[in-house]
């Protein structure tokens, strides 16, 4: 006996549906939900997602894991790719070097914004810290200014050990108190 993926109700004879874009295997009364799916037993098996925690097959796992050591560099260690390891994070403090850089080429706010074909306002805002220079914009800026605005290995992204004697964080080792 199976498990309905909608009701969660005990079924001999699942059906495939797709509902609003995902195939479950649902009992008959879930079925009205979705749309039917006729599908073979080879192609249902890849087109299930999958968490890997249980049996994947041949072609899927193979895939996943050489994707995974080429893409993450080495990061993890495990054999999956993290679509966040390619990322690359903006400072915390964008909005000084933009400045910082912008007043080092002797460019006023609108001149930058003439030269990035963008608004004087955006430039105003990014500076202020007022809002996030989206990744296009980011580098026009970065390619203007000759600046990195993207957070490289800073002492914050680094491993550190806390007060702690048995190697472990607490809360303690992580929070800034305001009235110190």
């Amino acid at each position: 006996m199976v498990s309905c993926e909608m009701c969660g109700a005990e079924t001999s004879s699942p059906n495939t549906v797709k509902i609003e874009g995902a195939e479950l295997e649902v009992c008959d009364d879930c079925t009205d939900f979705g749309t039917e799916v006729q599908t073979d037993s080879a192609s249902s098996t890849s087109t299930k997602y999958s968490t890997g925690s249980s049996g994947s097959s041949s072609s899927g796992g193979a895939t996943s894991s050489s994707t995974g050591s080429t893409s993450s560099g080495g990061r993890g260690g495990g054999g999956r790719s993290d679509m966040f390891d390619d990322i690359e994070e903006l400072a915390q403090d964008y909005d000084e070097r933009l400045r910082e850089a912008r007043e080092a080429t002797g460019l006023s706010q609108e001149d930058l914004a003439k030269e990035l074909n963008e608004k004087a306002s955006l430039i105003r805002k990014l500076e202020h810290g007022d809002t996030l220079p989206s990744d296009d914009v980011q580098r026009k800026l970065e390619r203007a200014l000759d600046v990195d605005l993207s957070a490289g290995a800073s002492a914050d992204d680094t491993e550190w050990s806390g007060g702690s004697s048995t190697g472990e964080y607490t809360l303690g080792d992580v929070v800034e108190r305001k009235d110190s």
